[in-house]
């Protein structure tokens, strides 16, 4: 039980931080602005020494692709169009429940708007207990719950491009079941079939995933354990980009600073950005780190107004050397509630109709949502697995057991006297 009266003696100390460092932060926004000017007028000056240095920069930097000072206003978006979503949840393994194993759940969500159709809104969830699931990970110090949101991942991307393409496409020729799909999530998805069928109507559709289309995680795992993660995700975008899907990656409340991080080409002393050589400890205080903290989303907050986008960048995190040919841009967009980093691939952000589609869909999201997409909350809300789901879920597995024949089914002691406190 929290004690809230020993915990009130700690806010005092917590507000004053928080007073310190708003006033902090509020002077690296000034620079950064400042930056921001001068890095209007000298863009294709930085642009060029950063390609020239970027193997020896330390720092996570992306170029803009447009000017850096570009303020657009977002389209207003046709009536009649479809938005498709996808989001995962999952019950972790647990040593002190009835079985050692752990179910991944996929929200999924087809919103069509004037047309007259109903919406889908289901889940699809999967069971993972054999040895290899469980137990694989570990050859590569993978513990079993990391593994687990990574293939989730890997799952809500695949049902994503499965789900767009049945949507785009008729059923019977799309090789692809909505309804009683018998697919597993972590299947890659299916082949497009040659040539293509005719689509249902060539409406605007949209496809969305909330959080990053760049997987910062996969740099650090093994080549071996990458292998099993990645290709799933980019034979999905693969499918989405032949069938001319827009895919969209969403992320609210973004702590990026790839773009606030252009800026400190401006702020560095050397005679060039060569930080393997000046200043290979980055954890210390560096001259260039002038805008430490200060997040993109900040930045851009003094530069838009709701309804528009800034620049076109293009992400050069190390990762994306592993996704083949697949580009990832990023853009930040006011939403109108808050500053929201939109994330797509190089399909997208390179067609200028397609792109000005995509972010009009995503903007009326937000607006029929009160701040967040409607698809993704419901995804979201389909996907997630609260403590009565949990409940039966473990009742039902443990019905199952006993009918197999196995005996002293149950918790372990220590489990059951913490679902059941005599204090």
């Amino acid at each position: 039980m929290l004690d809230l009266t020993k915990l009130t003696r700690q806010m005092q100390g917590l507000s004053q931080h928080l007073t310190q460092e708003a006033t902090v932060s509020k002077q690296r926004l000034e620079l950064a602005q400042k930056h921001l000017q001068t890095a209007a007028t000298r863009q294709t000056e930085l642009v060029e020494i950063q390609e020239k240095w970027r193997d020896r920069m330390l720092f996570a930097n992306a170029t803009p692709m447009e000017p850096i000072n570009t303020c657009i206003d977002i389209p207003v978006p046709p009536k009649v169009h479809t938005i498709i979503a996808t989001d995962g949840s999952q019950i972790s393994p647990n040593h002190h429940e009835i079985a050692y194993c752990y179910l991944i759940n996929i929200g999924r969500v087809i919103l069509h708007y004037g047309q007259n159709r109903h919406p889908l809104l289901d889940s699809l969830p999967e069971i993972f207990y054999s040895q290899e699931d469980l137990y694989a990970s570990r050859q590569w110090g993978i513990r079993t719950e990391e593994w687990m949101s990574f293939r989730r991942t890997a799952s809500e991307t695949t049902v994503l491009a499965e789900l767009s393409y049945a949507a785009k496409y008729p059923l019977s020729n799309s090789q692809l079941a909505i309804s009683n799909s018998q697919l597993p999530p972590s299947s890659p998805p299916s082949p497009l079939p040659s040539p293509l069928p005719t689509p249902h109507s060539p409406l605007p559709t949209l496809a969305m995933v909330d959080g990053s289309l760049v997987y910062w995680f996969l740099e650090q795992l093994p080549s071996d354990a990458r292998q099993q993660i990645l290709p799933p995700i980019l034979d999905a975008w693969k499918l989405l980009k032949n069938a001319q899907i827009p895919l969209m990656g969403y992320l609210s409340a973004s702590r990026n600073v790839e773009a606030t991080n252009f800026l400190r080409l401006l702020a560095c002393p050397h005679p060039a950005p060569d930080c393997v050589s000046f200043c290979p400890n980055q954890s210390e205080k560096i001259p260039c780190k002038v805008f430490e903290a200060l997040r993109d989303s900040t930045l851009w907050q003094t530069q838009l107004q709701p309804g528009q986008r800034g620049p076109l960048w293009r992400s050069n995190a190390r990762i994306l050397d592993f996704y083949e040919d697949q580009t990832i841009y990023f853009c930040y967009v006011h939403v109108g509630a808050e500053i929201a980093r939109v994330e797509l691939p190089s399909w997208v952000a390179e067609d200028t109709k397609m792109l000005d589609e995509a972010l009009g869909l995503m903007l009326a999201q937000v607006q029929k949502g009160y701040g967040y997409p409607v698809a993704l909350a419901e995804a979201h809300n389909q996907a997630v697995v609260r403590g009565a789901d949990k409940a039966r879920f473990f009742a039902l597995l443990e019905r199952q057991m006993i009918k197999a024949g196995l005996r002293n089914v149950g918790t372990s002691y220590k489990e059951a006297r913490k679902r059941g406190s005599i204090a």
